[in-house]
């Protein structure tokens, strides 16, 4: 029987966007505008937001003057995330892994940690080719993850988290392929206590640099947080790969 994919159900609930996404704000916008001004796109030049979430990146992006499409698995999210809808910005529910537009888009981007959630390389790999097709000849594609390197030696294992009146009890550890995090939420609105437990796979710069080039993208640069420090294997919290098409 196939494996749960736990993230379809997690991403729906409030408790994941209070727990990932009601905090943190400022230190987001300013990644991306610091992003926009490394990579001087044109103005009105059409971007792709890569499992957007509620659009919160996706309207900072079409904020700056950008037409913006943002995608997402969640429906809940997206339902949300229409109320902000513009002339230069539209959301859509879609499965990065199915295909999408073909050479429509001059930048696409993946913010967060929002990939390795599948349980094989080749849906990894499917994604990456719906995102590569996307792109118009030249176009750019950013995905912003954690440095496998970094993770490994900086796992927190247990922590409990308080937020509005909802505890979250989180347990953490890992295996040669994966890290898991176990999230127990305990809130005045529930029965009983929930449970989820996330799973994100161990790809490494280079793991990464092979699923872009068999889709025809080549890395450019490579950074190690959200301040654009050089990439260091051992010493930087993120991996942060720009590719072009």
């Amino acid at each position: 029987m196939a494996e749960k994919a736990w993230y379809k159900d997690w991403f729906n609930t409030s408790f994941y966007h209070k727990l990932y996404f009601e905090r943190d704000e400022k230190e987001a916008e300013a990644f991306i505008k610091k992003l926009i001004g490394h990579l001087k796109p044109v103005s009105n030049c059409r971007m792709l937001d890569v499992a957007c979430g509620k659009g919160r990146h996706s309207k900072t992006l079409a904020a700056l003057g950008f037409h913006v499409t943002g995608i997402d698995i969640s429906a809940d999210s997206i339902a949300y995330a229409r109320q902000f809808e513009n002339e230069h910005l539209d959301f859509y529910v879609h499965d990065m892994r199915l295909p999408l537009y073909a050479n429509y888009f001059q930048y696409s981007f993946n913010f967060f940690t929002s990939f390795g959630y599948f349980n094989t390389r080749r849906e990894h790999d499917d994604a990456i080719r719906t995102i590569a097709k996307s792109l118009k000849p030249g176009g750019i594609f950013t995905i912003d993850y954690l440095n496998v390197h970094f993770a490994e030696e900086h796992l927190v294992h247990n922590e409990t988290k308080q937020l509005d009146g909802t505890v979250y009890d989180i347990h953490r550890w890992d295996d040669e392929t994966h890290f898991y995090k176990k999230i127990t939420v305990s809130d005045p609105s529930l029965a009983e206590p929930m449970q989820y437990t996330e799973k994100v796979a161990k790809f490494s710069l280079g793991d990464f640099t092979d699923m872009l080039s068999y889709q025809g993208l080549q890395v450019q640069e490579v950074f190690g947080d959200y301040q654009f420090a050089d990439y260091d294997v051992r010493k930087t919290p993120r991996l942060i790969i720009l590719a072009k098409k």
